[in-house]
């Protein structure tokens, strides 16, 4: 099995930062490309930026110049600097790994976080 444990969400005054986190463990034995996405209420999941097994980022241009992706192999984790936040970065963030497992070493999947509240409010 594998699972992904998110944390850092919280409560914050625009203009402010907040990091996540998201740590997978398990019986892992490869990790892919790395993601967090974003839902707020009545709105589709959208996605806030990737990071690949290179190093490689993309951001949605929402948040391109405010939020940083990075990724720290040895601890299986991917990071989300936010700064400058919005109220319009309110929403539940989660985290997305692309995983194979020791079991299936040539078969990856998506795997998600349980999700995180972000609420930028003054």
């Amino acid at each position: 099995q594998v699972q992904l444990v998110e944390s850092g969400g919280g409560l914050v005054q625009p203009g402010g930062s907040l990091r996540l986190s998201c740590a997978a463990s398990g019986s892992i034995f490869r990790i892919y490309g790395m993601g967090w996405y974003r839902q707020a209420p009545g709105k589709q999941r959208e996605q806030v930026a990737r990071i690949s097994s290179g190093g490689v980022t993309n951001y949605a241009d929402s948040v391109k110049g405010r939020f940083t992706i990075s990724r720290d192999n040895a601890k299986n984790t991917v990071y989300l600097q936010m700064n400058s936040l919005e109220p319009e970065d309110t929403a539940v963030y989660y985290c997305n790994q692309l995983i194979s497992r020791v079991q299936a070493p040539g078969n990856p999947t998506d795997y998600w976080g349980q999700g995180t509240q972000v609420t930028v409010s003054s």
